[in-house]
């Protein structure tokens, strides 16, 4: 199962409410936001640096839990905004018809859940094609 953006809809979803050119600017949004929180939390890791040299016993403690928080906050924003980024991606490369290579004016006809596939059609020709998220 693939992991929810609490921001966003899923697939299926925002394509039937917002439609599928908004659903993907709005997943690159969310990536960037992702990416933004990286750096800054890369920033301050680098200023916690700063801050190890003096200092009593508890202000280097101090500093070391900060270190620690802000790599893993890092960490983390960095592998959701690849993966966010990443998924956006893949879904938009498949969003042209077979058929018409119309972009992103597609409904969705049918979600299979188990096997994480979505058949869309097109709103211009009304071509069904498979979308694998």
């Amino acid at each position: 199962m693939t992991p929810r953006n609490y921001l966003n809809r899923p697939l299926a979803e925002g394509i039937r409410t917002v439609g599928f050119r908004k659903w993907y600017e709005r997943e690159l949004l969310s990536s960037h936001a992702h990416m933004l929180i990286a750096l800054l939390s890369t920033i301050a890791l680098m200023a916690t640096l700063e801050l190890f040299q003096g200092g009593s016993l508890g202000d280097k403690l101090v500093n070391v839990l900060l270190f620690i928080l802000s790599g893993a906050l890092a960490l983390w924003s960095l592998r959701r905004y690849l993966y966010l980024l990443s998924h956006a991606e893949a879904v938009a490369d498949q969003a042209n018809c077979p058929q018409c290579t119309e972009y992103g004016r597609l409904s969705v006809v049918e979600e299979d859940r188990r096997n994480g596939r979505l058949l869309v059609r097109c709103r211009k020709c009304g071509h069904d094609w498979t979308l694998l998220p």
